[in-house]
C-alpha cells in the first residue's frame, strides 16, 4: 500500500511540478504594436486582445520607455473586446519600450506577460525590466487550496449521501458524521485560502503582502462573491448535518440536495468551464463530475474506514452488492462527464500530447483506469466469495489511494492552460516572430522589419530611412536581394517601393529555411547610393 502511494505521488510530482508556473488561461492573441515591431513614432495607444474576456488588475499594466519611465496614462480601458492603454506621446524617446500586463481571465485565473517594441530603432542595451509573474509560494499554494477543497467535497458528499439513503441502520452514524464534518472544515478552509491567495496571485505580491483594498477587490469580484456563496452553503450544511443522525425525511433530503447543487456550481463558475465553448453545458457536466467523484470516493472511504471494520459477514453479503450498484452508476456518470469536459477543453488530438494539459489528462485517465480495474476485480472476487473483509479493506484502500491521486491531478489540472488554447498560442507566437534591425552607412540609417521571417513568398518588408543626423530621408530607388550562400543560392531580387517619404514597403521570398543574407542598396539621389547587409534567420 505504502509503495503504491509513494510511486503515484512521485509520478505526479515529476509530471506536474515543472508545469506549475504555466498558470495562464487567457492568451494574448494580438497586440498593436506587435511584439518586436519597430515603428516610426510612439503610438497614442496600445491595444491588447485576448482569446477570452479579461479584466485588468489595477495598477499592474505598465508601458515603460527605454529610460524605465512609465508612460501609460492610468489603467487600460475595454474597447471592442480589447484592452486599450493610452500613452503620453510627449514622453517619446527613441529606443525599446516594454509592455507588461497583468489581467484576470474569465475563469478567475491571473495572467501576466510582457513584450517589447521599438520606436525609431531598438535600444543599444537591454530594455528596462518590469517585474511580472506570481510569487512562487503563492503559485504552489493555489493548487494546494484546490486540493483541500476537493478532499472536503469527497469527505462531505460521500458520507452525507450514504447516511441519507443507504447506510445500514444497525451501525453507528457517529463516524460518518465526523467524516462529513471534516469535509466541511476542509472545503471551507480551501475556500478561505483561495479567497486570500487570489489577491497576491492577481497582484504578483508575496503571500502576506496583501493590502486591504486588494482583498476587498477580490471579495467584491465575481470570483469572491461565488466563493462567499460557497461558504454560506457549507455553513447551511453544517447546521443541518446533525439531523443525519437519523435517516432524514423527504424535506430534509430535498434541502440538502439543493444546497449541494448550489455549492457545487461555484466550482465550475470559477474555473475552466465558464470560460470555455459550450459554457453552460460544461458547467453542468462539471457539477455532475464533482458530485459523482464525491459520492464514489467518499463512499469508498466510508466503506473502508467504517463499514468493512464494523459489519459482520452476513451484513456484508447484503451491503456490498448494494454498494457495487451505487458505485457502478456513479462511475458511469463520472467518466461520461469527465470525457465530455476533456473533449471540449482539449479541442483536438494535437493538444493531447502537444500540451501539458493534455499530458496530465492522460495521466489522470490512466489513474482512473487503474482505480476502475481494481474496483472491477474486487467486485468479481466479492461475487465469488474469494475475498475476506480484511483483504477487501486493503483492496478498497488501494482504490481510494489511487483516487486521491486522481484528485491531486485534478487540482493541478484546473491551474493549467486548457489544451484548446494551443492553436491560439501558436498563432500568437507566429505573430510575434519576425526580424527587426537597424543598419547604418555613411549616407543613411535604415530601420526595417521582415515579418514573419518564415519560408514562403509572403514575408512583408517595412523600412524607415533617416540621415546620419536622424532626419527622415526619402529614397529614390530600392534594390533588395536575398541570398543563401550556404546552399549556393545567388542573390534574388525582391520588389520594394517607396510608400511615402522615408518609408519603404515590399515583399521578400525565402524558398528555404536558413540564415539568409539580405542586401539593401538604397539610392538617395541621382548620384548617391550605399549598400548594407544583414543576416536574417528564416524558419
Amino acid at each position: 500500500m505504502r509503495w503504491l502511494v509513494a510511486a503515484v505521488a512521485g509520478v505526479l510530482f515529476v509530471l506536474v511540478a515543472p508545469a506549475l508556473p504555466a498558470s495562464a488561461h487567457a492568451v494574448l492573441s494580438e497586440s498593436n504594436p506587435r511584439p518586436g515591431a519597430v515603428v516610426a513614432t510612439l503610438p497614442g495607444e496600445i491595444r491588447l486582445a485576448f482569446n477570452e474576456a479579461v479584466h485588468a488588475v489595477p495598477g499592474k499594466t505598465v508601458v515603460a520607455g527605454p529610460d524605465g519611465k512609465r508612460i501609460n496614462a492610468g489603467d487600460p480601458a475595454v474597447a471592442d473586446g480589447a484592452l486599450v492603454l493610452r500613452l503620453r506621446a510627449a514622453d517619446q524617446v527613441t529606443g525599446t519600450y516594454v509592455v507588461s500586463y497583468r489581467v484576470i481571465s474569465a475563469d478567475s485565473h491571473p495572467v501576466s506577460g510582457s513584450f517589447t517594441f521599438s520606436v525609431g530603432a531598438p535600444s543599444a542595451g537591454p530594455a528596462a525590466a518590469v517585474p511580472t509573474g506570481t510569487d512562487p509560494i503563492v503559485r504552489a499554494l493555489v493548487p494546494a487550496a484546490k486540493y483541500a477543497g476537493y478532499v472536503g467535497l469527497v469527505l462531505l458528499i460521500g458520507p452525507a449521501v450514504l447516511l441519507a439513503v443507504w447506510y445500514p441502520r444497525r451501525l453507528s452514524r457517529a463516524a460518518p458524521l465526523r467524516l462529513a464534518r471534516a469535509g466541511i472544515y476542509a472545503a471551507a478552509g480551501g475556500t478561505v485560502a483561495a479567497l486570500w491567495l487570489q489577491a497576491p496571485a492577481a497582484s504578483g505580491a508575496a503571500l502576506l503582502d496583501v493590502a486591504p483594498a486588494e482583498l476587498w477587490e477580490v471579495l467584491t469580484s465575481q470570483f469572491g462573491l461565488l466563493l462567499l456563496a460557497r461558504l454560506v452553503a457549507l455553513g447551511a450544511v453544517a447546521v443541518v448535518l446533525p439531523r443525519l443522525r437519523r435517516r432524514p425525511d423527504r424535506r430534509l433530503g430535498t434541502g440538502l440536495a439543493l444546497l449541494a447543487v448550489g455549492g457545487l456550481v461555484t466550482w465550475p463558475l470559477t474555473g475552466h468551464p465558464v470560460a470555455s465553448p459550450y459554457a453552460w453545458l460544461l458547467v453542468a457536466a462539471d457539477v455532475v463530475h464533482l458530485a459523482a467523484m464525491g459520492l464514489w470516493l467518499g463512499g469508498l472511504i466510508v466503506l473502508a474506514a467504517v463499514v468493512l471494520r464494523r459489519a459482520d459477514p452476513r451484513e456484508l453479503r447484503l451491503i456490498l452488492p448494494s454498494w457495487s450498484r451505487w458505485a457502478l452508476i456513479t462511475v458511469y456518470w463520472l467518466v461520461a462527464a469527465g470525457v465530455l469536459q476533456a473533449l471540449v477543453q482539449l479541442g483536438g488530438w494535437p493538444a493531447v500530447t502537444g500540451s501539458t494539459y493534455g499530458r496530465l489528462i492522460l495521466v489522470k485517465g490512466g489513474l482512473v483506469v487503474g482505480v476502475l480495474a481494481i474496483a472491477y476485480l474486487s467486485r468479481r472476487f466479492v461475487q465469488r466469495g474469494a475475498l475476506t473483509a480484511a483483504r477487501l479493506r486493503r483492496s478498497v484502500g488501494v482504490e481510494a489511494a489511487l483516487a486521491m491521486a486522481v484528485l491531486a491531478a485534478s487540482a493541478v489540472l484546473v491551474q493549467l492552460t486548457p489544451g484548446r488554447t494551443v492553436d491560439v498560442e501558436a498563432a500568437a507566437a507566429a505573430r510575434a516572430r519576425g526580424f527587426a534591425t537597424t543598419l547604418t552607412s555613411p549616407l543613411y540609417a535604415v530601420q526595417f522589419e521582415v515579418y514573419p521571417a518564415a519560408v514562403g513568398e509572403y514575408n512583408s518588408f517595412h523600412a524607415f530611412v533617416y540621415t546620419p543626423e536622424g532626419r527622415p530621408l526619402e529614397v529614390v530607388e530600392w534594390t533588395v536581394t536575398a541570398a543563401l550562400p550556404g546552399q549556393g543560392i545567388e542573390p534574388m531580387p525582391n520588389p520594394v517601393y517607396t510608400l511615402t517619404g522615408n518609408q519603404g514597403l515590399g515583399n521578400i521570398t525565402f524558398p528555404f529555411a536558413g540564415d539568409w543574407r539580405l542586401t539593401l542598396t538604397l539610392r538617395v539621389s541621382d548620384f548617391d547610393q550605399a549598400t548594407v547587409t544583414a543576416q536574417v534567420p528564416v524558419t
